[in-house]
């Protein structure tokens, strides 16, 4: 029964950490002072003892050092277009570029698009540089092309959140270790076996946080840069007005409508093949059959109304 209690009070100090990095070290104190009151007098002093003390390591660890600086996490991304007459060229300055500042490439594609003013030669590569060495890369990657199309810069700030999931690690690693503490103490094996499924369900949310955590610092730490290369565009453009470019126009739609009519005559045709086999031809010897019919019985009537005819 002892063990019951002190589960269901680690489980309800663990609900109090969460809040307690918003809250003031008065409040804290507050609280501790309260839950202390608040003990029954005839209560076991080690569950009373237990129960105070995670307590107070949980919010003491929920809570962030006054005098400790946190180094902000931003995330930091580049989108990039630019015009050069060496796309294939610029893709191997953009992997060296990405080497020479500690950095990577994470994809790189190159592909040719037709055009009214001929082939365009287009590529697209993604970057990671670390965030120190952000400007310095794009500096270089912008002196590659001609000119630079455009150009965006994105920054989120993650700090707060960081912090937020580095308190709810303390928070669970402290009462991981309570937990263990109890199942040391554990006699029964109903208890033991409560005491182990608690154990499971903190240790998934320290796996759930300690991810969350790493994929912020990941991205705070390596930047990332997508970066487009292409061949720049015609300056002029054909001409497309003029009475030989309407002429020409004209009679290229004349072949099309030409092409469109002869080409459903032949498939109007080859679907009137099923029809004209499955449908016409019976219906065609089924009339000759009913003609013949007829001739002959008129043929017969005739010769019977002739003069001199007998039976």
């Amino acid at each position: 029964m002892r063990l019951s209690c002190l589960i269901v009070s680690f489980a309800l100090a663990l609900a109090l950490s969460g809040c307690a990095r918003q809250e003031s070290r008065s409040a804290e104190s507050a609280g501790v002072a309260v839950s202390e009151s608040a003990a029954p007098a005839n209560a076991d002093s080690r569950a009373q003892r237990a129960e105070l003390d995670f307590q107070r390591v949980s919010l003491n660890q929920a809570e962030p050092p006054q005098q400790a600086t946190t180094e902000r996490k931003i995330i930091r991304d580049a989108e990039l277009s630019i015009e050069t007459p060496a796309p294939a060229e610029g893709q191997r300055k953009l992997a060296s570029i990405a080497e020479a500042n500690g950095g990577f490439v994470v994809t790189s594609e190159a592909q040719q698009r037709g055009s009214s003013g001929g082939n365009v030669e287009i590529v697209n590569m993604q970057l990671r540089v670390p965030a120190a060495r952000f400007e310095a890369a794009l500096g270089e990657i912008r002196a590659i092309g001609e000119r630079v199309r455009s150009e965006k810069i994105t920054g989120k700030d993650v700090t707060e959140e960081f912090i937020d999931l580095e308190a709810r690690l303390r928070t669970q690693r402290a009462l991981e270790a309570q937990f263990l503490e109890i199942m040391k103490q554990a006699s029964k094996v109903s208890d033991a076996l409560e005491v182990n499924r608690q154990l499971a369900e903190v240790r998934n949310e320290i796996e759930r946080v300690e991810g969350r955590r790493r994929f912020l610092q990941n991205q705070a730490s390596l930047s990332t840069i997508k970066v487009t290369l292409q061949t720049p565009a015609p300056l002029v453009g054909s001409d497309t007005s003029g009475f030989f470019h309407s002429l020409k126009e004209a009679f290229g739609d004349g072949i099309d409508v030409a092409v469109w009519i002869i080409l459903t005559v032949v498939r109007v045709g080859i679907a009137l093949i099923p029809v004209a086999v499955l449908v016409a031809l019976p219906l065609y010897l089924l009339w000759r059959w009913l003609r013949r019919r007829v001739r002959r019985t008129r043929l017969k009537e005739a010769v019977a109304a002739a003069p001199g005819h007998t039976n």
